[in-house]
């Protein structure tokens, strides 16, 4: 067995301002690295599409600043289909960081990933009608050849293959939501080249794009997708119970973030 993730360390440090986008099963991951002692504070970034709340980590290494792309004045969360991105990834831009790391739950349509696992995303599949830009003003292209960070990218696979085993890497399909995707759906784009399934990596990639800030997404296994639990197939998909499985995963996830920052 590997040894515990957030023990493991990379051979070098990568970044020293890191902006971490995250959702569910994640929001006490920054809580989680207050308790252990590091610096924080939280903080309101304003935007023309409204303020986000965020909380700003000094971990000795660097600074992490932690948004839930769910955010809410209330106690409720913003469903995807409903969420800023905007907002968000203007938030992240304004942090000037070296990297912004996406952290999406998925379901899974690949046996060597099952719920309680992590991949690392490779590629985005996002077939989605509704245009995410900051340029709506002016016709602008960015573009989206290499849409992840290659060296971010490489720390996270090798910080989750210490702690969970061989990592795979994914193409990430992005539906609207927020109901959950039909087994004939789930068919339709694993015939396109997906392998899991989830409903905010696709927005987060196009805008930070345009940013031109370099982007690595994990994709945390929270539930089988439609049609393909083993054994039962016509098994349903409970959100209480994705949030449950997300929650499992933050030690994996803390790894990744620690890598990024680290240095010998």
């Amino acid at each position: 067995m590997g040894r515990q993730a957030h023990e493991w360390i990379p051979e070098v440090g990568y970044v020293t301002r890191l902006v971490v986008l995250s959702g569910t099963g994640m929001d006490a991951l920054a809580s989680d690295m207050v308790a252990d002692g590091t610096e924080s504070s939280e903080i309101r970034i304003d935007s023309q599409w409204g303020q986000v709340p965020a909380i700003l980590v000094d971990t000795g290494d660097g600074e992490v600043l932690f948004i839930d792309r769910h955010h809410r004045d209330d106690d409720s969360r913003t469903p995807p289909h409903e969420i800023e991105y905007r907002a968000n990834v203007h938030a992240a831009a304004s942090f000037r960081p070296d990297l912004i790391l996406s952290v999406n739950s998925v379901g899974t349509m690949r046996e060597d990933l099952p719920p309680g696992m992590i991949g690392v995303a490779s590629d985005v599949l996002d077939l989605a009608v509704r245009p995410w830009t900051f340029h709506d003003d002016d016709a602008i292209h960015a573009d989206r050849t290499s849409i992840f960070d290659d060296k971010g990218s490489k720390i996270c696979l090798e910080a989750l293959n210490a702690g969970q085993g061989e990592t795979p890497k994914l193409v990430v399909a992005q539906c609207v939501g927020p109901q959950f995707e039909s087994p004939a759906e789930i068919d339709g784009l694993v015939r396109l080249g997906a392998d899991v399934v989830g409903m905010t990596l696709g927005p987060e990639s196009r805008l930070v794009a345009e940013t031109g800030i370099p982007h690595a997404a994990i994709s945390c296994s929270s539930n089988w997708a439609a049609g393909r639990t083993p054994g039962d197939p016509s098994a349903e998909i409970d959100h209480h119970a994705v949030d449950a499985m997300a929650a499992t995963l933050r030690t994996h996830v803390r790894s990744c973030i620690e890598g990024l920052l680290s240095n010998l």
